[in-house]
Parts: C-alpha cells; sequence; structure tokens
C-alpha cells in the first residue's frame, strides 16, 4: 500500500480542474503560491470555470484534502494565498476570520 498514489494527489495532477506549476502547494510565500495559481487558471486549457473560481477551488480542494496533515504554519501560509488570490483577481477580501 506504501506505493499507492491518493485519489486526492491524482485529482490534483490529472483532472479537468488545472494545469498547476510544480510544487506550488510546497512554496512558502503565499504571494508565489496566488500569482502561481492565477497563471495556471488563465493558461489551462483543462479548466471548465472562469480562472479565479478555477485557482480558487484548487487552492480550496488542496488545503480540505490535505487536512489533518497541514502544520499550523503550512495551514496558516495556504490560507494567506486566499487572500492573495482574491487581490489578484480583483475580488473582495474576505470577511470575518474564516476562508
Amino acid at each position: 500500500m506504501a506505493g499507492r498514489r491518493k485519489w486526492s494527489q491524482e485529482v490534483t495532477e490529472s483532472s479537468d480542474a488545472l494545469d498547476l506549476e510544480q510544487s506550488v502547494f510546497t512554496q512558502d510565500d503565499p504571494k508565489a503560491i496566488a500569482a502561481s495559481l492565477k497563471r495556471s487558471a488563465e493558461h489551462s486549457k483543462r479548466r471548465k470555470s472562469a480562472p479565479y473560481r478555477s485557482a480558487m477551488s484548487m487552492l480550496t480542494f488542496y488545503i480540505n484534502r490535505a487536512g489533518k496533515g497541514l502544520s499550523a504554519a503550512r495551514r496558516r501560509k495556504l490560507e494567506l494565498a486566499k487572500d492573495e488570490l482574491r487581490k489578484l483577481f480583483h475580488r473582495k477580501p474576505r470577511q470575518g476570520g474564516a476562508s
């Protein structure tokens, strides 16, 4: 079982969501994560919805699938990447404390 890939990894790599840049979710800078997702969403031939929606969906999917495996610091950086993504797409900032 150790060699089996998780279904979430399969979805991230081969679904009709986005063509992601390698290691996008492991970057330390939330702005870099958001910029990479924006580039991927705008250039992907595989996405089925608007670029903003596709990028945010992929980021949320990754956070939800990683779940308990994410450290508090990593989760915080990914949540900050959501805020940066909103800025890049000229969307309103989130309301309240949760994304």
